[in-house]
């Protein structure tokens, strides 16, 4: 059999990613990835490897793309298994420290071993020549959809216990990111804002300037490394196991700023879902006291913030 090329949004002709055209090349995918050294197919190359469909799944023109590979792979005894690989590329090639972050949270327990039932998906190489690099799909749902059913407050409390355990896990970066950097992004997109809905002007120049405030009034937490977006869909549920998903703007910052905007997300699916910002109100608390619990009381103020 041959691949199927699966291409919706017309990726492969992007002129601002030429890599594309051979990410979704199936005879030059397959070649790399038999050449990959890795655990998913049984180490030592794959010789019993093949590719059976590409599919673009995300395409951001001129930035960035997610691609999944579907494989046939027969281990070494001679069983076969289908993995599905989760290729992420970039218009400046492939994020090689994307790869070594999520590399060093599985060796600080991360992995499908750790007790707690708090991992990242198995990262599987870098291919430069394609500029992607390769992580293994996790087959379970986004947490959103959860959260509304009958277990959502308790589901609540595992997201502090998973941020929380990433705050902990000590993986150095070099980008920082501060309340200054955070008002910064919030003036541009308010701004920009303005411009398209003139007649708001004065209600957004008065939220900036009382978000100004705020931020100047906020005591900073101690740094480490935080997510920066962390939310219920970079959260997936695979059976009891929660799978953290991507680390792209991974950074040292407030640990606060992941929980506030966590909370703020689930604020968001209430009203865009049941149409009452308040209707999972029991999740936020849940959420916020849980991390309270774990990282002090002197992270209220700022998370509120």
């Amino acid at each position: 059999m041959s691949a199927v090329t699966l291409d919706p949004f017309g990726a492969g002709a992007d002129p601002g990613m030429p890599l594309l055209t051979q990410a979704l090349d199936p005879v030059v995918v397959e070649r790399h990835l038999r050449a990959l050294d890795a655990a998913p197919f049984g180490g030592g190359g794959a010789a019993g490897l093949a590719l059976r469909t590409i599919r673009v799944v995300r395409h951001k023109p001129g930035r960035r793309c997610v691609i999944e590979y579907d494989l046939d792979v027969t281990r070494g005894d001679g069983s076969p298994e289908v993995v599905t690989l989760m290729a992420k590329a970039r218009a400046r090639g492939a994020d090689t420290g994307t790869f070594r972050l999520v590399q060093a949270l599985r060796a600080r327990g991360f992995d499908e071993a750790s007790p707690d039932g708090i991992a990242v998906p198995e990262p599987v190489g870098v291919i430069p020549e394609l500029g992607v690099w390769l992580q293994r799909k996790v087959r379970g749902p986004a947490v959103t959809a959860a959260l509304a059913q009958a277990n959502g407050v308790s589901l609540a409390r595992r997201l502090a216990e998973a941020v929380h355990k990433l705050h902990e896990a000590g993986v150095a970066t070099r980008r920082r990111h501060t309340m200054a950097d955070e008002l910064r992004m919030l003036h541009r997109c308010l701004e920009s804002l303005q411009e398209t809905r003139p007649e708001w002007a004065s209600r957004l120049r008065r939220l900036l300037a009382a978000c100004d405030r705020l931020g100047a009034a906020t005591a900073p937490g101690p740094p480490c490394g935080v997510h920066r977006d962390f939310y219920p869909d970079h959260v997936l549920l695979e059976g009891e196991r929660l799978y953290l998903l991507d680390f792209d703007l991974y950074g040292e910052g407030d640990p606060a700023l992941d929980v506030g905007n966590c909370i703020a997300h689930v604020t968001e699916q209430s009203l865009r879902t049941l149409g009452d910002p308040g209707a999972l109100g029991d999740r936020e608390t849940a959420l916020e006291d849980r991390f309270v619990e774990l990282a002090g009381e002197s992270a209220r103020p700022s998370m509120r913030a």
